[in-house]
């Protein structure tokens, strides 16, 4: 029945690996939005988005808790990650929006490189300054430090295992490491069962109390049902 509905089967948070054009999509991401730098990308997984964004001169930094592993174990679980993955799209394909990949394995390959890319940046990396360990709601970083803080496909896809409290612990966070003027946003506003995040209006509330703006805004990255905008908030 799951099935039937389009519901992705995920036990636990999935680990990630998503391309640079792939933010630069789903977030409308500018080269003059990014060249204000630097930028965290938060549970960033084995994306790749900070290997090309730094090989692009831009100034970005990765955290994820995967980070305190080896770059092998790192490397395995994103290549079983994929093939698991893709498995479980296969099975919902006809529930998902296929323009933006054009197919299950254009979806799949995406994946691959993305994950090729991530590791040897990683491998590279010898002095954590890239990629640091961390996890939310307690970032290791200083106040005010990023222009611009993004999070692809973790805070409000798991709203059915993290509670409103950690969401609002969260977002304070976010806010905290970014700079006045700086911009925190997220992807996507719906959970893995296709809903919208039940307590939007009460965490926008939260982030008016400490003098930030916050909304929806459009994108035009599809791919899951429902899951046409990103929260902005802009500190």
């Amino acid at each position: 029945m799951e099935q039937n509905q389009g519901v992705y089967e995920q036990v636990g948070v999935a680990m990630t690996c998503r391309s640079y054009q792939e933010y630069v999509d789903m977030f409308l991401l500018t080269e003059e939005i990014m060249a204000q730098g630097p930028i965290l990308d938060v549970g960033a997984g084995a994306s790749s988005f900070t290997a090309e964004a730094t090989a692009r001169g831009l100034s970005a930094i990765a955290v994820d808790p995967l980070y305190e592993l080896g770059d092998q174990s790192i490397y395995e679980k994103g290549k079983l990650e994929i093939r698991e993955s893709t498995e479980k799209l296969a099975r919902i394909a006809s529930t998902l929006h296929w323009s933006y990949y054009g197919s299950l394995d254009n979806h799949q390959k995406n994946r691959e490189d993305s994950l090729e890319r991530f590791i040897q940046a990683y491998r590279a990396d010898t002095q954590g300054q890239k990629f640091v360990a961390g996890v939310l709601p307690h970032l290791p970083f200083t106040d005010e430090q990023f222009s611009l803080v993004i999070g692809s496909h973790f805070l409000f896809l798991y709203h059915q295992q993290f509670d409103e409290g950690f969401h609002h612990r969260a977002l304070t966070e976010l806010v905290r490491v970014c700079k006045p003027g700086g911009q925190v946003r997220l992807y996507p506003m719906i959970g893995l069962d296709r809903k919208p995040y039940a307590h939007l209006e009460r965490l926008v509330q939260g982030m008016e109390r400490l003098g930030c703006r916050a909304s929806l805004q459009p994108t035009s990255f599809r791919f899951l049902e429902g899951a046409t905008h990103f929260l902005q908030i802009v500190k």
